[in-house]
């Protein structure tokens, strides 16, 4: 990527142009510039990718999926850039997740899935190479199990 001179106009061959006013034309422009993506935005694109693959319970470790209950402020892009957190170079992305699974579901099938969502998802979107996908599956998700743990909370007892 050749970096841009703000000094002046450039042609596309690189040569400058002094005292052209600046024109449009109907036709597009092959401009220069630098495109910057947020490691957020990246960590949204992915969440929502892994929101989105069946099997999957909840995307975020306890912690953080309580903290975006208790608040109830926090936005969905922002619980999930907390619970994806991607680094992002200038043409590669590494992503790590913390998900929760449905019982019954197989983790390593799942964690395939999620691989290949999230990385088309990213790369379409941002055209990133995805170069490593780490899945922390912090949690199985029993189901009938909530209204147990609703409970459990306001008593301090698990039986009833």
């Amino acid at each position: 990527m050749a970096d841009i001179e703000h000094t002046g106009e450039r042609t596309a061959s690189g040569g400058t142009i002094a005292g052209t006013p600046s024109r449009r034309s109907a036709q597009p422009a092959d401009a220069g510039g630098r495109t910057t993506i947020a490691d957020s935005v990246v960590a949204v694109i992915g969440g929502i990718a892994i929101r989105d693959t069946d099997g999957v319970h909840s995307v975020g470790k306890g912690s953080s999926k309580a903290l975006g209950a208790v608040t109830g402020r926090m936005s969905a892009s922002s619980s999930l850039s907390r619970a994806v957190k991607v680094e992002v170079g200038e043409t590669q992305a590494a992503i790590d997740a913390d998900i929760e699974v449905e019982y019954g579901i197989p983790i390593h099938e799942l964690a395939g899935q999620l691989r290949t969502h999230i990385s088309d998802a990213v790369e379409t979107m941002t055209g990133l190479d995805v170069v490593e996908i780490n899945i922390n599956v912090s949690a199985v998700h029993v189901p009938g199990d909530d209204s147990a743990d609703e409970d459990s909370a306001g008593s301090g007892s698990r039986t009833r």
